[in-house]
């Protein structure tokens, strides 16, 4: 195991708070319509998340939130920025539609050419289901983002793109199952109850060393984490992932976004990166 300390990255990241957050429908296992959302403690656990990636170094981008659209809070699912190029995102759901243009807009207002923004033809949530290494860009598919999507992301980023299975409705999302613990070194954690056989055989081939994560650490959510290469932010109740990310060199952070589980998200799916 590695002992010697490692070195984060600056990030830049976009996140869109939860000022107008609510579980008023149900498009994954964890949202309850019946259960009502504490907004101000959703708030204070959205800018707890927000001060310690700027107490970090990072840079926090914030996209303005829309009365009409309560799930802008996961601001992950919007886009994927790889080498300052966009990838807009194609939402499965109706209720979730209009997010696309909104992070669209944000992008053009902020500096990005036309020619840098790629609208997508078929079904991607953004980071939801892309996460990037250096080698790669892993891609999930089975219940929201379209296995057609993957060649689209392919031909507009140039980068080799992994397909991988996902069959249990809880890790509906690739970023629910799967996170990049070092994107210089293709370095992840993963949940293989989340993966089809295939998909788990292929991630051993790929990531023969990756930290590999327990059903009750995948149930609280502890694989929707962000890593900047040192520091891992991830819920609190994934206790145990702290050490076997300490034996690796890593820092973990540990975070309550309780009242934003109830919308099917936690860190990373607040978190959207802005690959430079």
């Amino acid at each position: 195991m590695r002992t010697t300390p490692r070195s984060p990255s600056p990030r830049r990241y976009l996140m869109c708070p939860p000022a107008h957050f609510t579980v008023t429908y149900s498009i994954n296992p964890w949202m309850d319509p019946t259960k009502p959302v504490d907004l101000p403690f959703a708030l204070a656990q959205w800018e707890d998340l927000r001060d310690r990636y700027r107490a970090l170094g990072h840079t926090v981008e914030v996209l303005e939130p829309d009365p009409a659209l309560p799930d802008m809070v996961f601001a992950a699912n919007g886009a994927t920025v790889v080498g300052g190029r966009v990838l807009g995102a194609r939402f499965a759901y109706p209720e979730r539609a209009a997010e696309a243009d909104a992070h669209l807009d944000w992008f053009r207002r902020n500096g990005w050419a036309e020619e840098d923004l790629g609208i997508p033809q078929h079904v991607n949530e953004g980071e939801g289901d892309f996460a990037v290494t250096a080698s790669w860009i892993l891609a999930g598919r089975g219940f929201r983002a379209s296995p057609l999507s993957h060649g689209e992301a392919q031909e507009f980023f140039g980068r080799p793109v992994i397909g991988l299975d996902l069959v249990d409705p809880r890790y509906y999302h690739l970023d629910t199952a799967l996170c990049v613990l070092d994107d210089a070194g293709d370095e992840v954690m993963y949940y293989p109850g989340a993966f089809s056989p295939g998909s788990r055989a292929v991630l051993a081939r790929l990531f023969p060393d990756a930290l590999v994560a327990t059903e009750e650490d995948a149930a609280a959510f502890g694989l929707n984490a962000v890593s900047d290469g040192r520091n891992v932010l991830l819920p609190q109740a994934a206790v145990g992932l702290f050490e076997p990310l300490r034996d690796r060199g890593f820092e973990p952070v540990g975070l309550d976004l309780s009242e934003l589980l109830k919308g099917g998200g936690s860190v990373k799916c607040c978190t959207q990166e802005l690959r430079p």
